[in-house]
């Protein structure tokens, strides 16, 4: 049943939903076309292929992403807590099942993109895979002064049961036909990881590359400048995703990539070049963050 379902998602969305018990009114709405980067994240947004077996399933503001196969599946970031519900339905809306879910990933650990994973985890009963940065701050359910952004909030999202390490550069597989590899990219938040896969629709094969957010930004108590070390490694994530195989760029947040626009065939899909320009971006507002310290004295 669940691998008819499966094949049915691939030919006919609205046909599929139908079959796996999706009424009408379950079916999502269509996101705003006005909106911006900080906009429609607790709003469900339509599920859809991206390429192969690579899903859109999170919000109208933040992605979530479900990589498929045979053998079980990998669900990467959960959005924020009220959006886990709706990663779950979209989920359902494909035509999967969630417990064949066996892994869920993470880009970083700030509510946005974690503060759904509870909730998901306990939908799919799948294993929270993120790097040591990471695990403690979603056991707990808050972080601590080596995340920028600790005093405004961004750490604290309901806590995880069951995390556990990913190391930097480690591959992940389901079965024969997953394997997503994990790459060490923190600055934005210590935890920050991106992930890269292949994705094929029949003899046509794209490395997709999901990649951490980039942005420099911080609560008014920390100073970028005052941690050398936490900078270089940011710029050496930076490097790294300059490098990382990508044909589809993906990242936390859809707009910033344009991904809705690719989607629809508005702009190209498919960019050999935007990992690095994506990467070149970061390491400019890193730049200008560092700038700022030093001429005003204040982040």
């Amino acid at each position: 049943m669940r691998l008819a379902l499966a094949l049915c998602a691939a030919l006919a969305l609205s046909a599929c939903a139908t079959a796996a018990g999706t009424s009408a009114n379950d079916a999502a709405p269509t996101c705003r076309a006005d909106a911006t980067v900080m906009d429609g994240w607790d709003d469900r947004a339509p599920p859809r292929r991206i390429f192969g077996n690579t899903w859109y399933v999170g919000s109208c503001g933040l992605t979530a992403l479900l990589v498929t196969s045979p053998e079980g599946h990998v669900l990467i970031d959960g959005a924020t807590e009220a959006a886990a519900p709706h990663i779950e339905a979209n989920i359902r809306a494909l035509g999967f099942d969630p417990r064949d879910v066996k892994y869920i990933l993470n880009s970083h650990e700030h509510f946005d993109h974690a503060g759904g994973l509870a909730h998901l985890q306990r939908a799919t009963g799948a294993q929270v895979r993120v790097r040591e940065p990471a695990v403690a701050t979603l056991r707990r359910g808050q972080g601590d002064r080596s995340d920028p952004q600790f005093l405004e909030g961004s750490t604290k999202l309901p806590p995880v049961a069951d995390a556990a390490t990913v190391a930097d550069g480690e591959t992940l597989r389901v079965g024969r036909h997953l394997a997503l590899t994990a790459h060490a990219t923190p600055g934005h938040a210590p935890g920050g990881t991106s992930w890269t896969w292949r994705s094929c629709e029949g003899q046509r094969c794209l490395d997709i590359a999901y990649t951490d957010s980039t942005s420099a930004i911080s609560d008014k108590a920390f100073r970028y400048s005052a941690h050398p070390e936490y900078v270089a490694a940011f710029r050496r994530g930076l490097d790294t995703i300059t490098t990382l195989p990508c044909d589809v760029l993906i990242a936390p947040h859809p707009l910033v990539v344009d991904l809705f626009a690719r989607l629809d065939g508005r702009a190209p899909l498919v960019d050999a070049g935007a990992c690095r320009r994506y990467a070149e971006t970061g390491r400019a507002n890193l730049d200008k963050r560092l700038d700022s310290e030093r001429e005003a004295g204040t982040p």
